[in-house]
């Protein structure tokens, strides 16, 4: 089976929005077996829109539209489409009977345009939309399967979710053997470096197959397989997933897709360990990577933003002596690093300190490079680590790949604690 995916709407050619729906439609139709051969992105016109679809239906198997559903006359997608497939339009009742509960429920009068977003095609399946008030359609003519789904992220993942992939499983993917994944997660390695070590296996797996997907501080691996059942699946997947493993133990944190502050949080509630952190460069990323985490509240005391030399003397009680002057390391340092683990631990008693210091950029500080940046670890009992790195990037990336070192840092030292229990 391949597809084409077709996003509408004028501000995706201006830049002012990014098209995130592409990307997840894509990832899902993957692990779904369907190959994405094509993503067109159109505005809000209607013989342009025409004429991507008529395109799109002479080479894809499947036609998934996003945006233009909405109640204003630019919202030309599901015309466009009937008109291209010779149909003619018509208000689903079910939808229409959400959209005037919406606004009587609230007070407001519906004006008559939001009838627009009741819209269905003649011999279509309508697709309800359970976080918004367009409704959806799957419809097929002359081979061509086509799904129309609206623009907004949390209207569109549930409508795929909720209907249209098992509208597909059901008329579409009939005679495939469903597809079964595993998301392994690693952090502390790039993505050129753990396809070096799994380059083998890679090349000679066909069933299950392995894909690498990179981001800012960690790398996805899915591993994928066709089978009749889910155990007979599991059997496959958890084989290579101990295989791909073996090859790289101290970098894998996850047999699921989950960001390693979840791993962290869990384990480190688990045990009953508690946790605070200083953070410079960072301006408290690392504290609300955790705190994103439900169930951090057991674990994460709190953290100090001590950005500037004086916050950092007077919140963290980091000396004089190690910040300024002829002979001092300075604020990104070493020993500065240390400090602030130290410390913050000791203020809080927590029973892990964290620290980040460093330049994000994009000019130099203390006549040191944007890029550099030292992470520190601090455990009651344990000696201090510190770690300098040195990262590419802008602003932001530095900030994020230094957060994901300094948590990929603690955790490894969770799994050595762990193993030393054991």
């Amino acid at each position: 089976m391949k597809a084409e995916i077709i996003a509408v709407g004028t501000e995706l050619l201006l830049g002012q929005i990014v098209n995130t729906n592409a990307q997840y439609l894509s990832r899902e139709l993957a692990a779904m077996g369907i190959d994405v051969y094509y993503q067109t992105v159109v505005g809000d016109n209607m013989e342009r829109l025409k004429e991507a679809l008529r395109l799109s239906s002479s080479r894809a198997d499947i036609v998934i539209l996003s945006g233009g559903l909405g109640p204003t006359q630019d919202d030309l997608t599901k015309d466009a489409l009937a008109s291209l497939l010779n149909r003619s339009l018509h208000i689903d009742r079910m939808a229409m009977d959400r959209i005037e509960r919406f606004f009587q429920d609230r007070g407001v009068v519906m004006t008559e345009n939001n009838r627009r977003q009741a819209i269905a095609i003649e011999g279509g399946t309508p697709l309800p939309n359970e976080t918004g008030l367009a409704v959806g359609n799957a419809i097929t003519q002359d081979g061509t399967h086509y799904i129309v789904l609206p623009g907004p992220p949390k209207e569109l993942i549930p409508m795929f979710e909720q209907q249209a992939k098992p509208w597909l499983l059901q008329h579409v993917l009939t005679d495939e053997l469903p597809i079964y994944s595993k998301m392994l997660k690693f952090a502390g390695i790039g993505e050129s470096a753990l396809d070096e070590r799994l380059s083998d296996l890679i090349t000679e797996q066909t069933d299950p197959t392995i894909a690498l997907y990179a981001k800012d501080g960690e790398v996805t691996v899915r591993i994928s397989t066709k089978a009749a059942s889910e155990s007979e699946a599991m059997v496959r997947l958890d084989e290579l997933q101990e295989r791909i493993r073996e090859r790289s133990p101290e970098f894998m944190y996850a047999s699921e897709d989950v960001p390693i502050e979840k791993v962290i949080v869990d384990t480190m509630a688990d045990r009953g360990l508690t946790l605070s952190a200083a953070e410079s460069c960072t301006g408290g990323l690392v504290a609300e990577s955790l705190t994103s985490v439900p169930g951090s509240a057991t674990m994460f005391l709190g953290g100090i933003v001590s950005y500037t030399n004086e916050m950092k003397r007077k919140l963290v009680h980091i000396p004089q002596a190690l910040l300024e002057g002829d002979d001092a390391p300075g604020a990104v340092s070493r020993e500065v690093a240390q400090a602030l683990a130290e410390n913050v631990r000791l203020i809080t008693d927590s029973d892990f300190g964290l620290s980040v210091t460093g330049v994000a950029g994009p000019g130099y500080a203390e006549r040191k490079p944007v890029g550099l940046v030292y992470i520190g670890l601090s455990q009651r009992g344990r000696e201090t680590e510190v770690h300098e790195l040195n990262l590419q990037g802008n602003r932001e990336t530095i900030r994020l790949r230094a957060t994901k070192a300094l948590l990929y840092r603690l955790w490894r030292r969770l799994v050595s604690e762990g193993s030393e229990q054991a």
